[in-house]
């Protein structure tokens, strides 16, 4: 089966518009969202050509390990005014914060 780049941005896109606020997908965890397990990098072009700017919350992914992206530093800000909570490493509290929207639908 081929990939498809463009079908592939539109799924991030709508999954990344899903995250509600004070939770945060990995990067992997929207690749797999999107049915694409083995593109996170892919998800992260897609959200670069999104935009910081865009109305799309980019800002709540962030990488496996809860890191912030290093060339945005708002992005950290940003979530800790949605009340994402933080560990004394500064990555994200994965364990609380994480989105697991299989819960949405209950």
């Amino acid at each position: 089966m081929r990939f498809d780049g463009v079908a592939f941005a539109r799924e991030v896109k709508d999954i990344v518009t899903r995250i509600p606020k004070g939770k945060v997908l990995s990067y992997g965890d929207v690749a797999w969202l999107a049915g694409a397990p083995n593109h996170a990098r892919q998800v992260g072009k897609v959200l670069a050509m999104i935009g910081k700017d865009s109305e799309t919350p980019c800002h709540r992914v962030v990488n496996a390990s809860g890191r912030c992206a290093p060339h945005w530093p708002a992005q950290h800000q940003l979530l800790h005014s949605e009340g994402v909570r933080f560990l004394s490493s500064g990555a994200v509290n994965m364990a609380l914060c994480r989105w697991h929207p299989e819960d949405d639908l209950i």
